[in-house]
């Protein structure tokens, strides 16, 4: 299950990638805004996902675990890490946070998206 709320932070974090790309080509400070509240939104469901997945993790005996499950939690900490990282960044004036947050954005972006590839895989694996 945790898997299915770690994809489901791959829109917020979209979201807020899409908002820094609209402020960053308009100069609008409402996207940074906007920005702000997908991230922030998005690390809760992060977190949540990489807490429940820790668990998981630890509860299960060691024949059970695989290797894909430690790699999927650790890009779940580095995507809440850079993504925490990118809320701090979103709190600083629009025009301060911009080249950095962009780029902070696309990142958080491409490791949600693989850690949400890796989480759903090993679910569809555990369900074979």
């Amino acid at each position: 299950m945790h898997a299915v709320i770690a994809f489901s932070a791959l829109p917020l974090f979209l979201g807020a990638l899409l908002s820094d790309w609209a402020y960053s080509s308009s100069y609008q400070v409402q996207w940074t805004n906007f920005a702000s509240w997908l991230v922030a939104a998005g690390l809760v469901l992060a977190g949540i996902a990489l807490l429940w997945g820790a668990l998981d993790v630890l509860l299960r005996s060691r024949t059970t675990r695989h290797r894909h499950g430690m790699l999927y939690l650790l890009l779940l900490l580095a995507t809440f890490v850079l993504g925490f990282i990118n809320a701090l960044v979103h709190a600083r004036d629009a025009w301060a946070a911009m080249p950095t947050a962009l780029i902070l954005s696309v990142v958080v972006v491409v490791l949600a998206a693989a850690a949400s590839a890796l989480g759903l895989a090993g679910m569809h694996r555990r369900t074979a």
